[in-house]
């Protein structure tokens, strides 16, 4: 991983290895790991730290965020392993679930595919439900935040630089 330094920071990666790991022995039901779902938050505290760095650093260079660019990075990034999932989960489902949970599945895909699946799951059974093992693409509510944060803090960021003398009123207002 790159820090805001823009140099390689394998401390990064390691702390991403043990998000990693500690999200899947908790889905495999280990002995001593039922808080590994932490591993989550981790992962966007990483992503916020990179993430800003990539921003800050653009705007220190340039004087300002070129949106179009920071997007088309994000998508070209996420796009194609998202599609990949899609595609192969759809064919499984395609041939597993009965016609109502199909309907289910293709509202869940329509609300991952536009980054809200977080919201739809919401509004349904909590995660650690038992209903939530029907739900087959559950663990795209994750990327819908992270997809939501991509698309907000480039803009957010844009309005504070706008508007400087406001930017600490602001911040504090936010995080208090």
């Amino acid at each position: 991983m790159i820090g805001h330094s823009g140099a390689y920071r394998p401390d990064i990666d390691g702390l991403r290895a043990i998000a990693v790991l500690s999200v899947v022995l908790f889905h495999f039901g280990i002995p001593g790991f039922s808080g590994g779902f932490v591993g989550v938050d981790i992962f966007f505290v990483i992503s916020g730290y990179l993430i800003g760095g990539i921003l800050w650093r653009e705007y220190c260079d340039t004087g300002t965020i070129w949106l179009r660019h920071f997007y088309v990075r994000r998508f070209r990034r996420l796009l194609p392993a998202f599609f990949v999932m899609a595609l192969a989960t759809t064919a499984v489902a395609w041939l597993l679930l009965l016609p109502f949970e199909f309907r289910e599945y293709g509202k869940m895909l329509i609300a991952s595919t536009v980054y809200l699946s977080n919201v739809l799951f919401y509004r349904g059974a909590g995660y650690f439900d038992t209903a939530s093992h029907d739900k087959v693409l559950l663990h795209t509510w994750s990327l819908s935040v992270e997809e939501q944060f991509y698309i907000f803090l480039p803009l957010f960021l844009l309005v504070l630089m706008r508007f400087r003398r406001l930017a600490v009123p602001l911040l504090v207002l936010l995080f208090a």
